[in-house]
């Protein structure tokens, strides 16, 4: 402003003030076309056209070693596991590859006589077919639709205010884009309680996380006082409930890259953005699976808890130990009930009890629909990892401390349609049931 202000005290007579008037004019149409592009960068989302995603499965070191050269060079995103270091032989593995690379990928593999088929010839056609009918525009949150932030935030208000004796909302923190992390405690009040920590939606991509974490809400407030099992869990035992962690690197999964993974912050001196939240808690951190480079999807932030999404979780848990009994923590996909270790391979001492509780929920599971979940330590059934959430309350005293990997198996992958977001929350259901009646009858 007072640029203006020196130009219009400069114009002291009309004939002054007119030969200003075009070059005002031409300033302020040079300011519009420059806020035209500026929009334009930050609503233009990254595309996947031509893109592919690929399952693989080497069959001999020697595939593994190219592989894992393969991605060395190419720059692949991988799904499954989540990096290189753990391609083995005989187990698949599933990557995304740009269009500029899928050719070259594709003969290599051919070359080299590795198994593969291609699971998504067009990434982003598969992208846009995910939301079923199209993107909800109408603004109403829906159980069996992915929610945009917006919706899910609101939400939260909403199912505390009409549902003021059994769930309450409590702040407990907040993102590095500096936005509330909410927290949803369920239950009755009825003096000190056991209690049930669930979070969901710690990876970005994982829409069907926090999808469940909503189901999971309305089953409790809808069924409590109609349905025996769920009224006697409320009056019982408390559930705090975490709908989504990643909230800033979830909203950027839905306006900027479908496929990100990590939050948003940026705290190093590197152009690449965000930190793997399960790679920050404070548990044999930046070891195993785990990178210290910021461009990595498995970077682990400079420190232990480095960042706000993750000490807004353990500073809540480190407050409510004496009552927090299991710790559950929902991500996507493979179908899987993992628990403790994941950073080694050595057994927790109440390791037999925890593999019966995780068979148990996976029959429970598949008395549904039929769908196989595999269970056990997370470094034998998926792949070792440090610094992971559930190793890290395990850590902290909280003994049933289990990780949920949903659906699919790969078919799918990240981009599990709408259709599926129901079965998929029914089934689960049964397998948290199962875990919460389990903690009532088994614990002090």
């Amino acid at each position: 402003m007072p640029l203006r202000k020196t130009v219009d005290h400069q114009a002291e007579n009309k004939d002054d003030r007119d030969q200003l008037l075009p070059r005002k004019r031409n300033m302020n149409s040079l300011l519009a076309l420059s806020l035209i592009a500026t929009t334009f960068v930050l609503i233009a989302a990254r595309r996947f056209d031509s893109a592919k995603v690929f399952r693989a499965k080497p069959q001999n070191e020697k595939q593994v070693s190219f592989m894992k050269h393969m991605a060395g060079t190419m720059r692949l995103d991988f799904w499954f596991p989540d990096s290189a270091l753990h391609i083995i032989s005989q187990r698949v593995v599933d990557f995304h590859v740009g269009p500029d690379h899928s050719t070259t990928v594709q003969t290599l593999m051919e070359k080299n006589e590795i198994q593969y088929e291609i699971l998504f010839q067009n990434l982003q056609e598969n992208i846009e077919k995910q939301l079923d009918g199209g993107r909800n525009f109408t603004g109403k949150h829906s159980y069996t639709k992915y929610n945009e932030w917006h919706k899910i935030s609101a939400w939260t208000a909403r199912i505390a205010k009409k549902n003021p004796q059994l769930v309450s909302r409590i702040l407990i923190g907040s993102t590095f884009e500096e936005r509330p992390i909410y927290l949803l405690k369920v239950g009755k009040e009825s003096g000190r309680k056991k209690v049930i920590f669930m979070d969901c939606g710690m990876h970005a991509r994982e829409w069907i996380s926090p999808a469940f974490c909503q189901w999971f809400l309305k089953e409790a407030t809808s069924s409590y006082g109609k349905d025996k099992n769920m009224t006697n869990m409320l009056d019982n035992m408390n559930f705090f409930i975490l709908p989504l962690v990643n909230i800033d690197g979830y909203i950027w999964s839905w306006s900027q890259d479908r496929m990100w993974r990590k939050n948003r912050s940026n705290t190093t001196h590197s152009d690449c953005i965000g930190v793997d939240l399960n790679r920050n808690f404070a548990i044999n951190w930046g070891s195993v699976d785990a990178s210290h480079d910021p461009c990595q999807e498995t970077y682990c932030g400079v420190s232990a808890e480095s960042e706000q999404e993750t000490k807004a979780i353990t500073t809540f848990l480190r407050s409510h130990l004496s009552s927090i009994k299991a710790y559950l923590t929902i991500h996507s996909y493979s179908q899987m009930l993992l628990f403790p270790h994941g950073y080694t391979f050595e057994k927790i001492p109440n390791h037999d009890e925890l593999n019966e509780l995780a068979k148990g929920a996976a029959k429970a599971i598949f008395s549904l629909y039929g769908k196989e979940y595999k269970y056990g330590t997370s470094a034998t059934v998926l792949y070792p990892s440090s610094g992971s959430s559930d190793d890290w309350a395990y850590s902290q005293g909280i003994k049933y401390s289990f990780t949920f990997e949903l659906r699919d198996t790969g078919k799918y992958g990240f981009l599990l349609p709408e259709s599926q977001i129901k079965p998929t929350c029914k089934e689960i259901m049964l397998a948290v049931k199962f875990i919460a009646n389990y903690i009532l009858s088994h614990t002090l």
